[in-house]
């Protein structure tokens, strides 16, 4: 009987479609926490969701195959200490970037319009009780959008905007060929001018070194006094003190995080002190239509290894290193 092992916390509805979606050669093992690890002795494949998986524990499970990210992201494993024992490392590409992208988007009307602070008013019985709010309310509207990275995400936040009556730039380390470009109705510029241009800046990276801190005072400085930060992707691009010290000073005019450097934050930090932030807990890419595509996806690379069959090119993250 072949042995997954399912790792990390996962609602009750995403675990019923795990169980009925595998066939019936598999069986499933639930690890809720890194302090279970010695469990993991006897699987064949894991889906990972949250927690890590680092060079020393992928050498203690000796008959792995498959390492499955639910998600996206692959900076919680190693790939390379993964490849240098044959074990390819997939994610569930493009599968959560609707539901992500419209978390992106979410975050900047909500930013724009101050929705948390009126919401709020009308729960305090305040009906439009704040003098002065509609002077910092803006619309998408005219505004230019910039993203940083352009794929599958990127492409449906370009999308959804232009339909706000929005303008697209976007930066990416590998520049789209110009009829992906004029498809999309974008146009590429350097990081330093989509910095200095942009009224609303999102993210759309991985967590890399390259990328790590890449939103810092340095590149704060650069942006307009009324832009706003959006980053759906991960905490650590964005430096969390020099963010925090720039909205503290009014230096921009604010950010949408579904994503945090510490998660979850200090309750008693001077991040949730800030009244011109709006935070998610990271669900951008948590809904139940979203959960179903990504199980059915973990489940197909999970089989198409156990018949050693190739995996897609933009799940296998790890394949340079093969």
């Amino acid at each position: 009987m072949k042995k997954i092992a399912l790792i990390g916390p996962y609602d009750p509805q995403i675990k019923e479609l795990l169980y009925k979606g595998i066939p019936n050669d598999f069986t499933i093992k639930e690890i809720t926490a890194e302090s279970e690890y010695s469990a993991l002795h006897d699987v064949n494949y894991i889906i990972l969701r949250t927690l890590t998986m680092k060079d020393a524990i992928i050498n203690s499970i000796p008959n792995l195959k498959l390492i499955q990210r639910w998600g996206v992201g692959f900076d919680t494993v190693d790939i390379e200490a993964a490849a240098k024992r044959k074990i390819p490392v997939a994610i569930t590409s493009g599968m959560n970037a609707p539901s992500v992208s419209e978390m992106a988007v979410l975050l900047m009307l909500a930013v724009y319009r101050k929705l948390p602070r009126l919401h709020n008013n009308v729960l305090a019985g305040k009906w439009r009780g704040e003098a002065g709010i509609a002077s910092t309310s803006y619309v998408i509207d005219g505004k230019t959008v910039g993203l940083i990275g352009f794929g599958s995400i990127g492409k449906l936040v370009a999308k959804k905007v232009q339909a706000f009556g929005a303008n697209v730039q976007y930066y990416d380390a590998f520049r789209q060929p110009l009829e992906e470009e004029e498809k999309w109705g974008v146009n590429y510029v350097e990081l330093e001018e989509l910095l200095k241009t942009s009224d609303i800046i999102s993210l759309h990276v991985p967590l890399m070194e390259n990328t790590r801190h890449l939103i810092c005072k340095d590149t704060i400085e650069l942006m307009k006094p009324n832009a706003i930060i959006i980053n759906t992707a991960r905490g650590a691009i964005i430096k969390e003190e020099d963010l925090v010290e720039a909205l503290q000073n009014k230096q921009i005019l604010g950010a949408g995080l579904d994503v945090v450097e510490h998660e979850p934050p200090d309750a008693n930090g001077p991040l949730l002190a800030l009244d011109n932030i709006v935070l998610t807990p990271h669900m951008g890419g948590s809904t139940m239509d979203v959960n179903f595509s990504m199980a059915k996806r973990c489940i197909e690379n999970i089989i198409k290894i156990s018949k050693e069959e190739p995996l897609l090119k933009t799940d296998f993250v790890n394949a340079k290193y093969f």
